[in-house]
């Protein structure tokens, strides 16, 4: 508002109406970046022990995954680590597809970086720090591994648009849409963002979180309130 003259929030509103570029700097300051790796740990543990192991199973060609809202990219380099000690454990594992998508694209300069300062990385367990992160020389943050960073496009992207892709095997939909969005646009995105989940797909939204409305294409995964799956197609 200072940076504009405006003394108030009527003329404030006013410039937003009358002006995108305005609007959409509104908007971007409005995104929220703060994450860590691993948010809710015991989640995690069963997506590298049952979920994971579950998909790909059943998908033996491609495993398509989609974190919507990225932020800064915790999450994601989250899932590639996950990835990562899970082809051990299989003598053949499918390809992997992950696109990171963010409205913000300072976020996504931050995230393709991999820099991350010691408070993201709270929940990583000790060894997987040593294995995956390296402190950067004289400062105390941590830079992720370089074979995280492979195979993951980077997208700039906002969730009310058209998603960026389909068939997706798992979206991440975690504290963003459900949580920001005013209802007649939360459920519009949602609608969208459901219809590019795949058959048998694991949507995952923020513990703190629930659906716009009730469908019936999407089941609760015990024991986590925040864990669905898609049914089959019909």
């Amino acid at each position: 508002m200072k940076d504009l003259g405006c003394c108030n929030i009527t003329t404030y509103i006013a410039e937003l109406d009358k002006s995108d570029e305005v609007r959409k700097k509104c908007e971007l300051l409005l995104t929220v970046s703060i994450s860590r790796f691993f948010r809710d740990r015991e989640f995690w543990q069963s997506l590298e022990k049952k979920f994971l192991p579950d998909l790909i199973k059943k998908n033996t060609e491609r495993i398509n995954v989609w974190s919507a809202g990225c932020a800064c990219g915790d999450e994601v380099y989250s899932f590639k680590i996950v990835w990562d000690c899970l082809e051990n454990d299989f003598v053949h594992i499918p390809k992997l597809k992950v696109i990171a998508t963010d409205m913000n694209p300072e976020y996504l300069d931050r995230a393709r970086s991999g820099i991350y300062p010691p408070s993201s990385l709270k929940e990583v367990k000790k060894e997987l720090q040593l294995k995956y992160f390296k402190r950067k020389a004289g400062k105390k943050l941590f830079e992720v591994d370089a074979s995280l960073k492979e195979e993951i496009d980077w997208k700039i992207h906002h969730l009310l648009s058209d998603p960026p892709g389909s068939k997706f095997d798992i979206i991440f939909l975690r504290n963003n849409v459900l949580t920001y969005y005013e209802d007649l646009l939360k459920k519009k995105a949602f609608r969208k963002i459901l219809e590019s989940l795949a058959p048998y797909g694991f949507l995952i939204i923020g513990s703190h979180e629930s659906l716009p409305f009730e469908t019936r294409n999407l089941t609760g995964i015990a024991p986590y309130p925040f864990v669905f799956r898609k049914g089959p197609e019909k």
